[in-house]
């Protein structure tokens, strides 16, 4: 298993920390930027946003009354608690602890968003055509990166990688 000695598997804590991190940098600059709601072209294809979602991915249940935030919160805990867990008793490939340190860190990131806001702060927004995808940010991209390594790693085949 990597890191099966424990001494190092807290390693893959560090880049989970770098994502929460960075993810809260850029919203604290984006909240002191940019006013709520505001837009600011960067291409002809993406603009830096200021918006909040109440709900999960693609604002699922933003509209929800009010339940699902705390409940949003305690699941992105528990999740992240999982994954620590799994770190620090070692996972057998390097791809798969990368994948979980890149989802622990999307879940921080937004967790401590719903903490503090009450949402997540969102503010990348890419469009085409009039078309825009929903705004998301750095720690939903970490989360997703980490969910398809995950599955790349699932879908390939079962040889150990070396440590």
């Amino acid at each position: 298993m990597i890191g099966s000695s424990g001494g190092r598997r807290w390693l893959w804590l560090v880049p989970a920390t770098g994502i929460v991190l960075g993810d809260q940098g850029a919203k604290l600059w984006i909240a002191g930027w940019l006013p709520y709601g505001a837009s600011e072209a960067v291409t002809p294809f993406f603009n830096l946003v200021h918006v909040l979602n109440e709900g999960a991915a693609f604002s699922l249940l933003a509209g929800a009354g009010g339940w699902q935030r705390p409940f949003f919160l305690l699941v992105a805990l528990a999740v992240a608690a999982g994954l620590v867990v799994l770190l620090l008793r070692g996972v057998g490939r390097r791809r798969e602890a990368a994948a979980y340190s890149l989802i622990l860190g999307g879940a921080l990131g937004n967790a401590v968003d719903r903490a503090a806001r009450g949402a997540v702060l969102d503010y990348l927004d890419f469009h085409l055509g009039g078309w825009h995808w929903p705004a998301f940010n750095l720690a939903d991209s970490a989360i997703v990166l980490g969910v398809v390594l995950f599955l790349l790693g699932s879908a390939a085949s079962p040889r150990k990688e070396s440590a």
